[in-house]
């Protein structure tokens, strides 16, 4: 294993880094980062959403924002990290939260040498000293820079759908971390489930040829169930918990942000 994300003494607080990636796209990976950044900072948590999917970065364009300067403008190294960070604040005007957005067709982070991609590690773990969460959306796929992320996160989120395509990429993504980050803590979101029970079935088959094969488990942190409503609020470029509050999804995204709240508790 490389470097830590995270090179400082154990006593120095810094956020909790919350590492969201898929083995496959088109799964909501953003969607539900950007929800659960809402959600957390709905409960009063100081949150930092970074879009590390700089290839297809898109959570500026979920959210309807046009930022000046953005990630791609510090890996050219004429901004730093907090020269990039744009406060966002819902329609409300009661909510907010801090991005650092990426930029579409800008290099992706499996294209920066390594060394530039620790660097923006090292960055991020000094910035999250100011957060209680921050949360990184990584781009899809089992690239070694992604997992690196992942493993060095305090939390690994591997979304998945019930699509078999989507449920054997998220296998071959935790099958490669497991190997290279044995001990790493995963935690399973389901997104796009038709029924909690169908959510419930793809963890676990995904736990069963886990443990089977690879001799791991993991626990399941969400299951996201399906609603018109999600592809609508996209459409509109507005968080779905400001647009429909209410909605299945939305309240499911909620109850993984309280979930995982408490799971800090008990880890702390």
């Amino acid at each position: 294993m490389s470097e830590t994300l995270f090179p400082m003494d154990d006593t120095a607080h810094h956020g909790q880094i919350v590492a969201v990636a898929s083995g496959k796209g088109g799964v909501g990976k953003t969607w539900f980062s950007i929800t659960l950044s809402h959600a957390l900072a709905k409960l009063g948590k100081r949150v930092l959403l970074f879009d590390g999917d700089l290839g297809m970065a898109n959570v500026d364009i979920q959210l309807g924002l046009m930022p000046e300067v953005d990630l791609a403008d510090v890996i050219s190294g004429q901004k730093n990290l907090k020269d990039v960070i744009y406060h966002y604040t819902d329609k409300s005007e009661k909510v907010s939260f801090d991005i650092i957005p990426g930029r579409s067709g800008s290099t992706s982070l499996t294209q920066m040498p390594m060394s530039k991609v620790m660097a923006l590690r090292a960055d991020l773990a000094v910035l999250s000293k100011d957060y209680d969460y921050v949360l990184i959306d990584l781009g899809a796929g089992v690239d070694p820079s992604i997992r690196h992320f992942v493993a060095e996160a305090d939390h690994g989120f591997i979304v998945s759908t019930q699509e078999p395509t989507s449920m054997t990429d998220a296998y071959a993504f935790i099958k490669l971390l497991k190997k290279e980050a044995p001990e790493k803590d995963i935690h399973l979101v389901v997104n796009q489930a038709l029924t909690l029970k169908d959510g419930n079935d793809v963890y676990a088959s995904l736990r069963k040829v886990s443990e089977k094969f690879l001799q791991t488990t993991f626990d399941l942190m969400g299951i996201i169930r399906f609603d018109k409503k999600v592809p609508e609020s996209i459409r509109y470029q507005s968080p779905i918990l400001t647009r429909h509050p209410n909605v299945r999804p939305a309240n499911d995204v909620e109850s993984v942000a309280k979930k995982l709240i408490k799971l800090n508790k008990k880890t702390s």
